[in-house]
């Protein structure tokens, strides 16, 4: 067994870490202005072209990076470390664009790949979050395509994107389905934009859908593909997360390590103290651990056939609940050590403690995938733990 990092991606953590320093320096401002204006984000992704860096989970024939899983973890995992979510400017498409027929690819994908459009899930509904079979976005058909109607939230980078990926139920038998829609089609508004706890790059906001209007040709995948590829989606993206909480965590450890090193308290440095010593100790734990399920995971879809999916799939669900809840008590561990000043917002333990929170519930929260955990092992037994085999 060898888990050393291959050259190329060393390589990779070296550009890698390089773009996030470059990016590091537009989180003050974007904190104080809850995002960032069209100069700064201009600038970002010229530097994210430069790295090559863009769309690191498309082909490299189509203009993508081209990483496997594995690279695309050790990317994801430096990009982490940036707070107001700005690991999202460094743009990878939905996976569902993968689905896309040639003439869809050179519309909506190829553009996204460059950087000339972005793109955004529309999934979520008033009743229908953890439970996506509860949909009641239609799809009507008629001679011109398809009518969509209903309402979707949490639409994330919905404010950004020029084009949306829209589940809906097509025709009587309901059947889930996911268009592309151009986010201009007469009968598209953008009701609301919520304020979140956290501060985002990107808003989430709210749309209806009245009467939208689409040709037969704005199917993405088949009509009744529409759980299958966003499930797929799902496996990808939630190891994606568990990568970036734990380089969030493993940034929030070092800044609170060297604090603790500085800081003096009663004549000494505060890390001459049991207490801090302990919560830094049970932090070093929980990236190490994290860090190398989530790798080892990663390997694995690499290497996977096609009777491995469902095992991966909750494989995925482990490494997400994992490293989320965990980054979430380094976060906290961290924050107290900074002691006062882990309260400001102009310290990055202060809003990486707001930022982690979402990752225990978006992409499936921690009670979602702890039932996908236990469904496995109910139908399976207790196969989702093995190791792989040569």
């Amino acid at each position: 067994m060898d888990f050393r990092l291959t050259p190329r991606q060393v390589q990779l953590k070296a550009d890698a870490r390089a773009l996030t320093d470059l990016i590091a320096a537009y989180e003050l401002e974007c904190e104080e202005n809850n995002g960032l204006p069209a100069d700064a984000h201009a600038e970002i992704r010229d530097a994210v072209l430069d790295a090559g860096l863009q769309a690191v989970n498309m082909p490299a024939e189509w203009g993508g990076a081209g990483l496997t899983i594995a690279e695309q973890v050790t990317v994801q995992e430096e990009l982490g470390r940036l707070t107001g979510a700005l690991w999202d400017m460094v743009w990878r498409p939905a996976n569902a664009l993968r689905f896309c027929t040639p003439e869809q690819r050179e519309r909506f994908l190829v553009p996204v790949i460059r950087g000339e459009r972005r793109d955004c899930y529309a999934v979520t509904e008033p009743g229908a979050g953890s439970d996506p079979q509860n949909l009641a976005t239609t799809a009507t058909k008629n001679d011109r395509g398809w009518v969509l109607n209903g309402e979707k939230w949490f639409v994330t980078v919905g404010d950004h994107a020029d084009f949306m990926i829209v589940l809906a139920a097509a025709g009587p038998e309901a059947a889930p389905t996911l268009f592309l829609v151009d986010k201009d089609t007469p009968g598209i508004e953008m009701t609301r934009v919520p304020r979140f706890m956290h501060t985002f790059v990107y808003e989430h906001p709210e749309f209806t859908f009245t009467d939208v209007q689409v040709d037969e040709d704005a199917v993405l995948g088949g009509i009744g593909e529409g759980y299958d590829i966003t499930r797929s989606w799902f496996t990808e993206e939630r190891l994606m997360i568990a990568a970036r909480t734990t380089g969030a965590a493993e940034r929030a450890l070092e800044l609170s390590r060297d604090w603790a090193v500085e800081r003096e308290q009663f004549g000494s440095p505060i890390a001459s103290y049991q207490l801090i010593q302990g919560m830094l100790a049970d932090s070093a734990v929980d990236i190490a651990v994290n860090r190398a399920y989530t790798h080892q995971v990663a390997w694995e879809i690499d290497r996977a056939s096609a009777e491995d999916r469902k095992r991966l799939h909750a494989k995925a669900a482990i490494a997400k609940l994992s490293a989320s809840e965990a980054s979430g008590r380094v976060i906290d561990r961290c924050l107290q050590i900074h002691g006062g000043r882990g309260y400001d917002r102009s310290y990055a333990v202060e809003r990486l403690y707001r930022e982690l929170r979402v990752d225990r519930i978006w992409e499936g929260t921690s009670e979602i995938q702890r039932l996908i955990i236990a469904n496995e092992l109910v139908r399976r037994g207790t196969g989702v733990l093995d190791l792989p085999t040569a």
